[in-house]
């Protein structure tokens, strides 16, 4: 029996795949031997999150495996502090590889490049994601975790991987993340059985179910054509470049003109 626990945000719930339930954690988890797979990630969660509200329950599984995947929601925070983010996951990832597992984690992507952002919007994320790789790198060095380079991965920002609203992985990317860190754990000797296959199984969405949803749940979280398209985006840069309180009070001369807008944690992975 291999007992892996799952920790993170949306990504590691799944968010993407069609297959509720499914997500790159459950393919992984496919792959091991007698896979018990317990998924504790949860929508919005920062790395605080993390480790104040999963972190407990992982350590009392005392998992052979375990993933945390966390970051791009703290990087999309007015009081973003890089610092606090690297603290967070390094309690984390001691804790438990303290309690025995073999750690999974990851270099995160450049959001302004997932997104497809011009490069006034898309700097001050990547300056954010550095911050936050660089934290989550020396924490995957001192504790000696299984580190899947997903930053600098080309496949990664292929549109083929992502869903329509480019925030979360589609069923062939998280099939593509359960395949790179089987082929990690595999490298470091650890029992793992056939890798996932990297196909979907599953009929990609028509053009009319993406537009569907670009008028629907992407026009609520911010994401549909127009003026509402760059609308999070936008907050994303003032939280990068000024206060959250002046990015509110542009949102709200935003709203008087009619324009959509969301807070930054509707962006949440």
């Amino acid at each position: 029996m291999t007992r892996f626990a799952a920790l993170g945000d949306s990504i590691t719930v799944g968010m993407g795949d069609p297959a509720p339930g499914r997500g790159w954690a459950a393919l992984l988890a496919g792959t091991l031997p007698q896979p018990e797979l317990y998924n504790l990630a949860t929508l919005g969660a920062l790395a605080t999150d993390v480790e104040r509200a999963q972190l407990p329950a992982a350590t009392a599984l005392r998992p052979d495996v375990a993933s945390v995947v966390v970051g791009i929601n703290d990087t999309l925070r007015g009081d973003f502090d890089p610092e606090r983010t690297g603290l967070s996951v390094d309690r984390t990832v001691a804790a438990l590889r303290a309690a025995g597992a073999e750690v999974l984690t990851m270099r995160l992507p450049d959001p302004g490049q997932m997104f497809g952002l011009p490069g006034a919007l898309a700097r001050p994320l990547a300056r954010r994601m550095r911050a936050v790789n660089a934290a989550v790198e020396e924490v995957a060095r001192r504790h000696g975790t299984v580190h899947l380079d997903a930053a600098r991965d080309p496949a990664t920002y292929e549109r083929r991987y992502w869903s329509v609203g480019r925030l979360h992985p589609n069923e062939r990317g998280h099939r593509l993340v359960a395949c790179r860190f089987h082929a990690l754990l595999a490298a470091a000797d650890f029992p793992v059985g056939p890798g996932p296959d990297p196909e979907p199984s599953s009929s990609p969405p028509t053009r009319l179910a993406e537009v569907g949803w670009m008028a629907t749940k992407g026009a609520r979280r911010g994401w549909s054509g127009g003026p509402a398209t760059w609308c999070r985006p936008w907050w994303a840069w003032r939280c990068a470049n000024g206060s959250a309180s002046d990015a509110k009070s542009q949102n709200r001369k935003l709203r008087n003109r009619n324009i959509r807008s969301r807070k930054v944690r509707g962006l949440r992975a």
